[in-house]
């Protein structure tokens, strides 16, 4: 189900080849389609909204917009004990993205000049959030809580209506909870371009976060630079690194949650132990028989799982940098003393007790991770995604005469003399 290869500079870097590769290519054929539904979202607004959720999800609802009336219904019709675990969760992500805020500033100096900075929220983003089989409440608290303790001004949800036309109940008691503003119910590459465009029922946004599926992904991709976007999220991933004391009931199982989200999910273990590598491999064969979606585990661990024996911890730590994966747990005796060395990640989970769902839903630091290795450059989501900055300059007329003669200098030298002579008509 799982391969096992030893680190021997060739069997594993094909591995790590194909994990490179194993996101889905963009299929021309996918982006012809939403590049036509985006022009028709664009030229003809709710009329194109209606012609193709209609198509794609066989119903469309009368009126878009749910009411707050229907928000608070499905909110005081949830399971009390499903509702207080969602609020406890609450708190905890409210509580860490408290921390990440950043103030103003304001520099006033002695010689009379002012430099400063303004940090303000988004006026609007859109939350896409999918429905159906596929619905997250826990990605309604991750993505619309941050923008609340940025001090986004509104939050508008959009999400693809059920067969009978109305919303994943689940999806609600979660918007009601994170403190969505407003809902829609429409789905696909469609209610994307109405958030970028807006229509006649939806409004405009400037900034629009979520996952969804390949067109959700290909709309957010061709529409970035109309609006502003997260990320283009790539199949969800975990990397393991655990010694030969870690439990391997634990692993297996924490390969495994990953592994059940996709065939193209990816779900690796680095180690020196080979008795450890041979005990997973019989857990996960074990522990799978029971679960729900053994046979998309199945697959992903065969197409992109793997267990790699390395030679020692500082090669682990050199392959984790490599991968940078979404999601790294470190089960090692005294793991912290690895984080400092651990550059490429998306999120660090310590110890055999904290593992990756833990991240999902409740510890409070955000689960929408970057993938694909872009943890070497993205950051995962925060309240600095949902905030802009300004900066503002006030210069008397005496500091402007003192710096006058570098300014023209420099704009002379880059041949913009209209630059230099912004200066100058003022002496």
């Amino acid at each position: 189900m799982i391969q096992v290869v030893k680190a021997d500079g060739i069997q594993e870097r094909a591995l790590l080849s194909q994990l490179k590769n194993r996101s889905e290519e963009v299929d021309r054929k996918v982006t012809v389609a939403v590049t036509e539904i985006i022009d028709a979202v664009r030229a003809k607004g709710d009329e194109a909204v209606r012609e193709y959720t209609l198509k794609f999800d066989g119903k469309c609802p009368e009126q878009f917009e749910i009411s707050k009336a229907d928000m608070q219904r499905a909110l005081d019709e949830a399971d009390p004990e499903f509702v207080a675990s969602l609020q406890r969760a609450k708190e905890n992500i409210v509580d860490f993205h408290r921390r990440q805020k950043h103030q103003s500033f304001i520099d006033a100096k002695a010689n009379g000049v002012i430099l400063g900075q303004r940090i303000r929220g988004l006026h609007r983003v859109g939350l896409y959030v999918p429905g159906g089989t596929a619905a997250y409440p826990s990605s309604v608290l991750m993505n619309a809580i941050p923008a609340k303790v940025a001090g986004v001004k509104e939050i508008v949800m959009i999400t693809p209506p059920l067969k009978t036309g109305g919303a994943n109940p689940d999806i609600l008691v979660a918007a009601a909870i994170a403190g969505v503003d407003r809902v829609f119910l429409a789905g696909g590459a469609q209610a994307v371009a109405a958030l970028a465009y807006g229509t006649e029922s939806i409004p405009r946004v400037d900034k629009i976060v979520g996952p969804g599926n390949i067109y959700v992904a290909t709309a957010k991709r061709l529409l970035y630079g109309t609006v502003d976007i997260d990320m283009v999220a790539g199949p969800s991933e975990i990397l393991i690194m655990a010694d030969e004391n870690a439990p391997a009931p634990f692993v297996a199982a924490d390969l495994m949650s990953q592994a059940e989200h996709d065939v193209l999910a990816s779900a690796i273990l680095l180690t020196t132990s080979e008795r450890l590598a041979q005990q997973v491999v019989e857990e996960v064969k074990n522990q799978s028989e029971s679960l729900s979606r053994k046979e998309i585990i199945a697959q992903s661990l065969q197409d992109f799982g793997a267990i790699i024996i390395c030679k020692d911890n500082d090669q682990m730590v050199e392959y984790a940098n490599e991968i940078a994966p979404e999601h790294l747990e470190v089960m090692m005796a005294n793991p912290l003393e690895y984080l400092g060395r651990l550059d490429n990640a998306g999120s660090v989970f310590l110890g055999n007790y904290s593992p990756e769902p833990l991240g999902d839903y409740f510890a409070g630091p955000n689960h929408v991770l970057p993938t694909s290795g872009t943890a070497r450059f993205f950051s995962p989501l925060s309240v600095d995604s949902f905030i802009k900055k300004s900066s503002y300059i006030y210069y008397t007329e005496a500091e402007l005469c003192r710096a006058k003669d570098d300014i023209m200098r420099i704009a002379n030298r880059e041949g913009l003399t209209a630059h230099a002579n912004s200066i100058k008509v003022r002496f």
